[in-house]
């Protein structure tokens, strides 16, 4: 009898214990997420800015302009994680374009307004970075505890349940730069 009081009392402590590390372990994806959240706000904000500088200079480029206003939108919608992500990385591909097509504009170069807002935007962009590896991090022990033995048996209990990754969505972002050197 008391040895069974003894086990029961232990498979309790223990069913605690993994139930409060996945709490736990679930609020901290939920954090990270936030930070991605807060940084992708950021630069949602700072592309009307953005457009409106280069509009002044490069009004040929009206449909790049139209797109990254329509994905900026996009972005501040409520999507799930991997649509967010999609979007996110289709966003910061028209910005890049942007970007680059604003060489070919000295004067808009020379722009202290846009020098600003380049100099923002790659901020951004690197704390957004932190912030995805951060979240990925943290969604990786969750996933992982809620399959491993025992945590697993409380996971299911409690109905816990996997977080996608913040990840890549298109192949393009995955290849390998090619670099001419001729």
């Amino acid at each position: 009898m008391i040895v069974t009081l003894v086990v029961l009392g232990l498979l309790l402590i223990q069913t605690i214990v993994i139930y409060n590390r996945l709490i736990r372990l679930r609020n901290n994806a939920r954090e990270g997420w936030s930070g991605i959240d807060v940084q992708l706000k950021r630069r949602a904000d700072l592309v009307p800015n953005l457009v409106t500088t280069v509009k002044g200079y490069a009004n040929h480029e009206q449909q790049l302009l139209e797109d990254i206003t329509k994905l900026r939108n996009q972005t501040i919608a409520d999507q799930s994680i991997p649509n967010q992500a999609k979007t996110a990385a289709e966003l910061g591909r028209s910005l890049q374009r942007l970007l680059v097509i604003a060489e070919a504009y000295p004067e808009l170069k020379a722009d202290k307004n846009f020098l600003k807002l380049q100099e923002q935007l790659s901020e951004i962009e690197n704390t957004l970075q932190k912030s995805r590896r951060y979240y990925n991090g943290t969604v990786r022990e969750l996933n992982i505890k809620i399959e491993s033995f025992p945590s697993n048996l409380v996971a299911k209990i409690f109905s816990f349940e996997k977080f996608d990754f913040f990840a890549l969505t298109d192949a393009s972002d995955r290849a390998v730069p090619e670099i001419n050197l001729n």
